[in-house]
């Protein structure tokens, strides 16, 4: 394994354990009352992953380039690894989604105050950020999975929706660059074809999960809703996001496949 591929997990792992983090961001609004609050802070982590995912492609298109060279037809393991390396990402975030929620709280009460971010970050590196931080590592509860009820309120729709969108996300740069595979004398029109994927992923998004999401938030605030069905709802997002990107092994070939045609015919 190559250090460029290595580099591919850790990067995707960290950007996958951020979104699901950003499911916590809606649970500290309500909570605060501060919800723009909430989402500017939490914007400072969708950089860093904005950032990695700007180095990702471009070292996984490295590594095909290098094994197109040498004549290798396909490496589907790696892609399939990349794939559980959004998987563990995600169950990763998921488990640190408690102590997010503390951590993002405390710094949307001290931006309120104080209303610096280069004040609020150091205060996270300083000897009391640190020990804060410390004393709010913990694990979901048990409740938070035995105490869903499938056969009530469960938003069949946008949990399918939360699905099949983030399968096609995690696999969306992936196929276009395990197109160069199969259709070489198009790579280059193939790597750029990501967004032709995420598009699909992005109608459902914008057409069904936001809008849902964003009523949801309104209404717990207002008081129509209650905050634990808020939560009930937030765990079952997250499920649909760890079972999208096993659903992502799945689609990777016939993705790959689909991506490896249309670069020649588009």
């Amino acid at each position: 394994m190559t250090p460029q591929i290595i580099i591919v997990l850790i990067l995707t792992a960290v950007i996958n354990l951020i979104v699901s983090l950003s499911f916590a961001v809606r649970i500290v609004g309500v909570k605060t009352g501060r919800i723009a609050i909430t989402f500017s802070l939490f914007n400072i982590l969708v950089l860093v992953s904005r950032t990695a995912n700007t180095f990702q492609a471009p070292l996984l298109a490295k590594t095909v380039e290098d094994q197109l060279k040498h004549s290798v037809t396909g490496n589907e393991g790696i892609f399939r690894l990349i794939i559980l390396s959004c998987t563990v990402g995600s169950i990763i975030g998921a488990g640190l989604i408690p102590s997010f929620q503390r951590l993002l709280s405390k710094a949307v009460e001290h931006f309120s105050v104080h209303r610096s971010v280069p004040r609020l970050l150091y205060l996270g590196f300083s000897g009391s950020g640190r020990q804060f931080i410390k004393e709010s590592l913990k694990m979901p509860s048990k409740e938070s999975i035995t105490g869903l009820h499938p056969t009530k309120g469960f938003p069949k729709r946008i949990f399918l929706a939360n699905l099949i969108a983030s399968a096609i996300m995690t696999i969306s740069v992936l196929c276009c660059v395990y197109a160069a595979y199969l259709n070489p004398s198009y790579r280059t029109t193939a790597s750029n074809l990501s967004g032709v994927i995420n598009g699909a992923a992005t109608l459902l998004m914008v057409l069904f999960i936001d809008p849902h999401s964003s009523v949801l938030t309104d209404d717990v605030v207002l008081g129509k809703v209650s905050v634990s069905y808020f939560r009930q709802y937030i765990t079952y997002m997250v499920i649909a996001r760890v079972a999208g990107t096993l659903l992502a092994q799945l689609l990777l070939l016939p993705g790959a496949s689909f991506i490896a045609w249309l670069a020649e015919y588009v």
